[in-house]
């Protein structure tokens, strides 16, 4: 990987929703940490154990320094630069041009969707525009195996998935692991500083992607359902609609950070606040009665399934 003063090159292949959210994340995480003035070396926090935290981004060259972001058609492209414009880094936007960018990028992004992921490295000189790049697929479904398959040896293939709350830098990205060696050190370094900038990054074994791409990528769709519900209730109960909103979501997020901040297992949090005779194991006793717990879990089993089915072409 090339490296410098500048930081390196990062593109993104087939910038959608999720390229465009890990891009401005971490833009907005650079940003914050160069030009807040109260917390001038200030960066995202150390989420997990192994997640690094840099603390002088400026001499810091191991941050991207350039981004490009690659589309298909021009219409598309005119409407990202819209999404990018005001940012104190500039992306480059192109349409149709996947093989110039590569060759200019140290680090690509594969963001398009799974069924694309071969036509898109089979284009002509794509392969060896990846000769010796880091290579992150945030497919779901295509596997390392599949990736190796498609490229030169000598790119380093790893596998990323991300989810949609790294927009606002509180994400959840799962990566594989790097083998152990001075370079592999140095790659590891970057996909933390850029995963770690939109939220919490780890790294775990690829055997369990398909379960994570169910609980942290298809997560949100789920939670959403259920902050949803909650704010229906208290709209019935007599709450106007952006207050019973704000109390629903306000309280997940509160029980869900004392369980990330705290440590506190979920039940430990449920018992705390479950007296005897109360409205809460009312409340809990209701939800059993409709089998929530039981229809969440399934909810996460049945979308792994199909997590294991998607980028896969003999699967329907």
């Amino acid at each position: 990987m090339s490296l410098n003063q500048t930081g390196y090159t990062l593109c993104i292949l087939g910038c959608g929703t999720m390229g465009i959210a890990i891009l401005s994340g971490v833009i907005a995480s650079i940003e914050s940490s160069t030009f807040v003035p109260q917390f001038p070396k200030l960066k995202w926090e150390s989420h997990t154990p192994g997640t690094s935290t840099p603390i002088d981004i400026e001499s810091d060259s191991s941050l991207p320094g350039r981004f490009i972001a690659c589309v298909n058609r021009r219409e598309t492209a005119e409407k990202l630069k819209q999404t990018f414009h005001g940012m104190r880094r500039s992306v480059e936007v192109v349409a149709g041009e996947n093989l110039s960018a590569v060759r200019e990028a140290d680090v690509v992004i594969l963001c398009c969707k799974p069924q694309l992921a071969h036509s898109i490295l089979s284009q002509p000189g794509i392969v060896d525009a990846l000769d010796g790049k880091l290579l992150i697929s945030i497919l779901a479904g295509v596997t390392i195996s599949q990736m190796t398959e498609w490229v030169l040896p000598s790119t380093k293939v790893v596998r990323a998935m991300p989810n949609t709350p790294c927009k606002i830098r509180e994400g959840m990205t799962v990566v594989t692991p790097l083998s152990s060696s001075a370079e592999s050190e140095l790659d590891r370094n970057v996909i933390l500083k850029i995963f770690s900038s939109i939220g919490r990054c780890r790294f775990i074994d690829e055997k369990h992607f398909d379960a994570c791409t169910a609980l942290s990528g298809s997560g949100p769709a789920f939670a959403c359902i259920f902050l949803e519900a909650m704010a229906d209730g208290g709209v019935m109960m007599g709450l106007p609609r952006a207050e019973a909103l704000e109390l629903a979501a306000q309280t997940l997020q509160g029980a869900a950070r004392m369980t990330l901040q705290q440590g506190a297992h979920p039940a430990q949090i449920k018992d705390t606040v479950t007296t005897p005779g109360g409205c809460t194991i009312a409340g809990l006793l209701a939800l059993e009665d409709g089998r929530v717990r039981s229809t969440i879990a399934r909810a996460i089993q049945i979308a792994t399934e199909r997590a294991s089915e998607l980028g896969q072409p003999n699967r329907k």
